[in-house]
């Protein structure tokens, strides 16, 4: 594709996504789920809408940002973003996408917090066939679809594929930093001395400023890092020697902890039959 035709398609699905926010700001049922593609690259400015959105990550790796951090949603993950939440949305990767909007009345005690959830292979079901029904559509069947997703939507397991940011000016200039250049030998008397802290007030400090540890924030970092690029296709040697481990298996040894599987295995996600 030529520039100029780039240009074009950007330009014709930043329209698409004014009419998509109109349409979910105009929807009357509890839940209003449609589907969506996006290139790889492709950015969504800043926005907010007045539902909850429940993200599903078909395919690609969608990475989305707010104030609060930034989470990660690889396939055969979904994330809750809470209704009114400023945020913006960049694509690893060709993306497709279906999001369910949910009304604020639709969930006694909707979540206040985005999270990063696994799909069991109910949720994965029902918001594809909820993604598939017609705009508007009416139907006893169509609405126990939307009912039980919103059941099933509140049991699914949390992931740690967020990763928080402090709003101290001068840890998050260290935290933007790992980001940019990660690695596996961040050592917390290092961030402290460069604080002008000791290790016990600097631990207390980023565990304020973040709510978890730096470790637990490192190997986060690490993650966020390493799951676009083996997602697409990259070996895991390379990207454990990249990150600065000594060895495939202490990457590997990481990676299950936080994910619950081992890199090749993680990304054999099970054939869908719907």
């Amino acid at each position: 594709m030529t520039k100029s035709g780039q240009r074009l398609a950007v330009s014709e699905l930043a329209k698409l996504h004014v009419e998509r926010l109109a349409a979910i700001e105009a929807a009357s049922e509890p839940v209003y789920a449609i589907p969506s593609e996006y290139p790889a690259g492709y950015h969504v400015k800043p926005h907010r809408h007045s539902r909850a959105q429940f993200v599903y990550a078909r395919a690609g790796v969608v990475m989305v940002s707010s104030v609060q951090g930034r989470w990660m949603v690889p396939p055969q993950h979904a994330l809750w973003i809470p209704a009114g939440l400023v945020h913006m949305v960049d694509m690893l990767g060709d993306v497709t996408m279906l999001s369910a909007y949910v009304a604020p009345n639709a969930l006694a005690d909707p979540p206040t917090a985005i999270r990063v959830v696994a799909l069991t292979d109910l949720a994965r079901a029902l918001i594809i066939e909820a993604a598939a029904s017609p705009s508007g559509a009416t139907s006893g069947r169509h609405d126990l679809v939307m009912a039980l997703l919103l059941e099933e939507v509140l049991r699914l397991p949390d992931r740690p594929l967020g990763l928080p940011f402090p709003s101290d000016a001068r840890l998050a200039a260290l935290c933007r930093g790992f980001i940019e250049n990660p690695s596996a030998r961040l050592l917390i008397d290092d961030w402290a001395e460069r604080l002008a802290m000791s290790r016990r007030a600097f631990t207390r400090f980023f565990r304020k400023e973040t709510g978890i540890s730096l470790s637990t924030w490192r190997q986060q970092a690490a993650v966020f890092t390493a799951l676009p690029r083996l997602a697409a296709g990259e070996a895991v040697t390379a990207v454990a020697i990249d990150l600065g481990y000594d060895s495939v298996a202490a990457f590997t040894t990481m990676f299950r902890r936080m994910l619950g599987a081992a890199p090749r295995a993680y990304f054999k996600a099970p054939p869908e039959q719907y």
